[in-house]
This record gives C-alpha cells, structure tokens and sequence, in this order.
C-alpha cells in the first residue's frame, strides 16, 4: 500500500523534527486504583544533542522557584556545550543516539507487514478527513527481534490524516501477556494505550496526548499504572549549538538575572 509507505516515512521525518524541538509535558500519573487522586509531574523537555534534558516545571508549566531552575538551565548550558564538541565522548554518545534512532525506525518500518490493514471508514476531525483502519497481527509475519515479536500479542485502530498522509490517532490494545526484560516482568493481556497528533509546524505531526493503562507485573509485585501525558508549547530550540544560543539568551533576560519571577 502506497499510502502506507509515505505514512512510515512521514513517521521518521516526525521523530527527527522531534529532535530539535522542546515541548512542556504534563503527566497524571494513577498508580494502584484509579480513584486515588493522580500524581501530577510538569516538566519542560529540552532536546541536548545525545537527549533530552527535563527541568521540572509548575502545574502551569512556569517555575515554581527562579533560582533553582535558573540552576538547572545552567546546567542545560554545560550539557549542550559539551555536545557541540568533537571528542571521543562525544562520537561515542552519538553513536548510542543513533542507534536508538535506527532500531525505533526499524520498529517502524516492522508495522508495514507486522500487520494487516483493514479500512474501516472515514471520519472528520476538525477541517480535516481521516482514514480508519484497523490493524490486527499478520500471521505470515516473521519477527526479527524481541522488540518486533510483541506485534503478534497486540492489535488496534490507525487514523490516518488523507490529505497528509500522516498518523493522526492510534489505539492499541495488548491481546496476550508480554514478557519483557528477560522475562523479569510483564504487561497483560487488556493494557492499552493511545496517542493523538497533530500538524504543529509545517510537515511535522508530534504527539499533543498520549495515554497507558498498563497492568501487570514486575518480579513478584503487581503493577497498575494509569497515565494521561498532555504534550504542549511546542517550540523549535534547534541541534546543540542554536539551543545553546537560545538557552543563554534566555539566561541573560532580566527577570532570570534578578531571581525576580
């Protein structure tokens, strides 16, 4: 399927863009019952060449104290000064980046023929038109690693944007347990999780809402993890020598050089 193809590549160009822009992601994170009141974590995500460095925010996604985060932006500064350099360290920690940058493009690429594709209907969102279709494990499909072979144990729902052939919803669902970490502990069977994206720069969908409700195991101690993650205030900072640019500008402005907030 030709539309596919452009969506898995669309898919990759997303998580390169994603490099260089830094967002404010806010989690509810319900651990145990879902009754229990959520733990709420706001953090504003810097990408810093090899990562992604995260200063703790206010649940409005400001600082709650100016002096601490101008401490951690400080150290934002050394972070990415030290990833403009060329150095053995440096190349190595590259190196590890990529990598991970290859295998999730591998995992991606897995989805063309890990599953088959069924058109379900076409629904609006907003001004624009998407392509349902569900997804559900193809038989045929041989995993090539430990990673791809959770395809057989899982199957959902794909909205697909028409117009950009571009991944604009997701629902997964776990349809048998899955052991992960050698086996140290597992995800069963009815955990779910979905995502929504949108166009926040031109060509470049990144997620604004995810959500996990994930049961399970590790070792001997169950698990029940609920959480909603809310992705906003995205802003392109650039690779490691523009953000370091933008980080001390905004270091220098006023109210971070007098600790008035």
């Amino acid at each position: 399927m030709a539309m596919l193809d452009q969506v898995i590549a669309n898919q990759k160009k997303n998580d390169e863009g994603d490099s260089v822009y830094e967002h404010i992601e806010k989690k509810e994170i319900h651990k145990g019952a879902a009754t229990a009141p959520p733990e709420i974590h706001v953090t504003r995500n810097i990408p810093a060449g090899t990562g992604t460095d995260k200063i703790a925010m206010g649940p409005d996604g400001k600082p709650t104290d100016v002096k601490a985060y101008r401490a951690e932006l400080e150290k934002l500064v050394h972070s990415l000064d030290w990833a403009t350099e060329d150095g053995r360290a440096q190349r190595d920690a590259y190196e590890k980046a990529d990598k991970h940058r290859k295998d999730k493009g591998e995992l991606i690429d897995a989805t063309k023929t890990a599953f088959l594709y069924t058109f379900l209907a076409r629904e609006p969102r907003g001004d624009r038109m998407l392509m349902k279709f569900k997804m559900e494990p193809n038989p045929a499909y041989k995993p090539t690693s430990r990673a791809t072979a959770i395809f057989a144990k899982v199957q959902g729902v794909a909205w697909i944007d028409e117009q950009a052939n571009q991944l604009a919803k997701v629902e997964v669902e776990v349809t048998d347990d899955i052991s992960i970490g050698g086996f140290l502990a597992k995800v069963y069977k009815g955990s779910h999780f979905m995502q929504e994206r949108w166009e926040l720069a031109p060509g470049l969908w990144l997620p604004t809402y995810a959500q996990y409700d994930f049961d399970g195991r590790r070792l001997f101690m169950s698990f029940s993890v609920h959480e909603k993650t809310f992705y906003t205030q995205y802003k392109r900072i650039g690779p490691p020598k523009e953000a370091l640019a933008e980080i001390r500008a905004e270091l220098s402005k006023p109210a971070l050089t007098t600790g008035d907030p």
